[in-house]
């Protein structure tokens, strides 16, 4: 069908689902209830092959002109033979799953009876979920690296293209710890975190601009957030720093590594927090009252209507006010800034010191006020210690990124039975979340491009992975009529032109 033709099928389904909104207003007090049900009849079609994935084919259509097949399959070796299946119909395998919905590699199973879904993907089978388990369980450290690898060579064709803008005029490459809990007792790896849980401690290095996934290393439980974190820094500052007019680096506490300052320092920006130790509070506690100043956050956001809501009563305070409780409350905040060298540093580096003053109650009782100090450490002379500490504040939004991975698209679990085969599932899982981030990249409009890379996966996946699709397979090419509609078609037309225009590379 022509993509004219297309577009105004698309308008004349947009058109009639606004129609049915706009008849909301007009209907009267009804005797019946609205949802109704005449006789219903199920028939099984005999020759049309239709699947709920009507998406997925302009994802693996982005991913193949991209290039990740062959450089999957250049760089990973894991099979001697291949019959029929090559390394990467098995990282495709369940990368697809994930990003069809599924959250365990069984989910595979219901996938393999979906002709359409196969159709789609040019494929006449793809692997069972026990090959699939199979294939995770070949992987040693080294081979996953080569898979990371991979996925890495294929995104700079992006951020070249459409995703240029996104990246300047910083990077952000965040990097934090997380835990993955496991019940299991027979996972080969698994460690006792601090905090009592049984599990794994992957490391993730992620793209703040784009919220790309550049590095998840699995570890024991018990590993520091910290552990060999330097390595997979110098890896994103070397992947990122070719395309971005400047990078910076942002961290927790875990990551101020002064044995590395000095030499990340040559190649970028950093913000990390600085723990609280007795040198540094003590030259906070020396300065002058009028070093300080005192720190105005800026409202959340600012709502379309131009008037705030007022707030609704805060009964978790009338609570703890009511049991006697020991409520903390801010108060207000003040900033400083002086200079530091750590002791394993070459050279003294700014730091930012945020006074927190805290009042103490319980109950109708004042107690004294608590102050707390917070530490920054960063590269930054151009910044104001309020825009210092906003930018580490921001930080935490790989929070977000986090979650996505574990209740989004359930990449970060461990189905497996050893530490480098759960960290082969938890990276492949993971490329379900960059595709979806390298699809927004392909949009035309900016506003589009933003607001895909910030929506979950699960609205993602509604919006554009669901859509009920008719399947036709030729011997030249692959028809993918449409038969459901979503108001984001005009966004999966737009990301589709993208794809098929540019020559990536």
């Amino acid at each position: 069908m022509p993509r004219d033709q297309s577009r105004r099928n698309a308008a004349r389904r947009r058109r009639r689902v606004a129609a049915r909104h706009r008849l909301a207003g007009g209907w009267g007090q009804r005797a019946a209830p609205m949802f109704t049900s005449g006789k219903i009849t199920y028939e099984v079609g005999g020759y049309l092959e239709a699947t709920p994935y009507g998406g997925l084919a302009a994802m693996h259509r982005l991913v193949t002109k991209l290039g990740l097949v062959d450089a999957i399959n250049e760089r990973v070796h894991l099979l001697k033979l291949h019959l029929p299946y090559h390394e990467s119909d098995h990282v495709l395998n369940i990368a697809y799953n994930v990003l069809t919905g599924g959250t365990r590699l069984e989910d595979i199973e219901r996938l393999r009876h979906d002709v359409a879904y196969m159709n789609a993907l040019g494929a006449d089978l793809i692997p069972d979920p026990t090959t699939a388990g199979d294939f995770c369980r070949r992987f040693a450290e080294e081979d996953v690296a080569s898979l990371m690898d991979a996925v890495n060579a294929v995104r700079p064709a992006l951020w070249r293209g459409r995703g240029r803008d996104l990246l300047a005029p910083v990077a952000y490459v965040d990097v934090d710890g997380t835990i993955v809990p496991t019940s299991g007792s027979r996972k080969q790896g698994m460690d006792i975190s601090y905090k009592g849980i049984w599990g794994y401690a992957p490391l993730i290095v992620t793209l703040a601009n784009t919220r790309e996934v550049l590095y998840l290393v699995n570890r024991p439980g018990n590993a520091p957030s910290h552990c060999d974190a330097a390595v997979w820094i110098d890896k994103a500052i070397a992947l990122v720093a070719p395309h971005a007019p400047r990078v910076c680096l942002r961290g927790d506490t875990d990551f101020s590594l002064t044995a590395h300052l000095d030499r990340w320092a040559q190649r970028a920006d950093f913000v990390f927090g600085m723990d609280n130790n007795t040198a540094l509070r003590r030259i906070a506690e020396g300065l002058k009252e009028s070093a300080w100043s005192r720190l105005h956050r800026p409202a959340p956001y600012e709502p379309r209507t131009g008037k705030r809501r007022a707030r609704r009563d805060n009964h978790k305070q009338q609570i703890v006010t009511e049991r006697e409780y020991l409520n903390l409350q801010l108060n207000h905040e003040d900033v400083a800034v002086f200079d530091y060298q750590p002791r394993k540093c070459h050279r003294a580096y700014r730091v930012v010191a945020l006074r927190k003053n805290i009042s103490r109650t319980r109950g109708e009782n004042v107690l004294l006020d608590e102050i707390r100090y917070f530490f920054y450490i960063t590269t930054y002379t151009d910044k104001t210690a309020a825009e210092i500490v906003a930018l580490a504040n921001d930080r935490c939004d790989q929070e977000n990124i986090i979650g996505q991975l574990k209740s989004g698209i359930n990449a970060l679990r461990v189905p497996l039975y050893d530490l480098a085969s759960n960290w082969a599932y938890m990276l492949i899982a993971a490329l379900a979340w960059n595709i979806k981030a390298w699809f927004a990249m392909t949009m035309h409009r900016k506003t589009d491009r933003h607001d895909y890379i910030r929506m979950e996966f699960r609205r993602f996946f509604h919006s554009v992975i669901l859509i009920p699709a008719m399947i036709t397979r030729r011997a030249r090419g692959i028809t993918v009529r449409l038969a459901g509609y979503t108001p984001a078609l005009d966004r999966l037309f737009s990301a589709w032109n993208t794809i098929e225009r540019t020559r990536f590379g």
